[in-house]
């Protein structure tokens, strides 16, 4: 790898092998137990952590780990830092995002950053449209939202970030969170959902210096925290609200990138190691 440290982020111990025969380094989150050896496994338990947080925050305990514990060490040299999960890899390959075996997954995955992308700061996966949603599922969501708009089914331009965030996160909680950002991001933010219709998802990234994630990191960790005192935890039901706060962080995540470095997209592609790892 030319500089490149991937980490695979997974809730299963025993993918650790295969993510190692990628050249990846293995990042275990959840409640099931992995080594503490650092040789083995890197995970969000040791140190600063708010690991305990993991079903509401998903891969960004780790991320908050990282940036309390791991990139100002003196050994951690800088470089290229990448974010992928145990279902989804960074390619440069666009003809097959889906494939069927892991002998077809393993060529396919990204193992050095390309030259085309040596002069962009950071790496994002390809937007996602919220207009890919279907009809029915608009209406099973967003009845609420939808009968006191209508034009919402008719016209795609105003089915936003914000409106797809109603939809899956509860209405008017992304308005409520942006309330508590600071005035250098609020009404860029604010902007920038009300007047997109795509976002880079998946909170996968891949950066290219320390500098970088601390800037992103020291920005977007004390807005969550503040979020936290307004949404709390005991009272979040259903997936979509329980991790709120990992939504919050894909959004703001596209935002925060776009505005303040130089961003290429790559695809990403889809494969569940579970399926062949017991």
């Amino acid at each position: 790898m030319n500089n490149l440290t991937m980490f695979c982020l997974t809730l299963e111990p025993s993918h650790q092998k295969f993510i190692k025969e990628l050249g990846y380094t293995p990042v275990g989150l959840g409640e099931k137990k992995f080594s503490n050896d650092s040789n083995e496994w890197f995970t969000d338990k040791s140190g600063i952590s708010i690991s305990e947080k993991n079903k509401n925050y998903g891969e960004y305990t780790f991320h908050y780990w990282l940036w309390k514990n791991y990139i100002d060490l003196n050994q951690v040299k800088d470089g290229w830092f990448g974010f992928c999960q145990y279902r989804k890899f960074w390619s440069i390959e666009k003809n097959n995002l889906f494939p069927s075996a892991i002998n077809e997954l393993k060529p396919m995955v990204l193992t050095e950053i390309p030259k085309s992308y040596e002069n962009f700061d950071v790496i994002l996966g390809e937007l996602h449209s919220i207009n890919q949603l279907k009809i029915m599922k608009f209406l099973k969501k967003g009845f609420r939202i939808i009968i006191k708009n209508p034009s919402y089914l008719f016209n795609k331009n105003k089915r936003n970030i914000k409106f797809h965030f109603d939809l899956m996160h509860g209405y008017n909680n992304l308005n409520k969170a942006i309330d508590l950002l600071d005035s250098d991001n609020r009404n860029d933010f604010n902007s920038f959902v009300n007047s997109n219709t795509s976002f880079n998802p998946h909170n996968m990234f891949i950066c290219k210096s320390k500098k970088i994630l601390k800037d992103y990191y020291s920005t977007i960790f004390p807005w969550l925290e503040r979020c936290e005192k307004l949404f709390g935890f005991e009272n979040l039901k259903g997936f979509g609200k329980i991790r709120i706060y990992g939504f919050l962080a894909e959004r703001f995540m596209s935002y925060w990138f776009q505005k303040n470095t130089k961003v290429k997209t790559m695809p990403i592609i889809f494969y569940d190691i579970r399926k062949d790892i017991h």
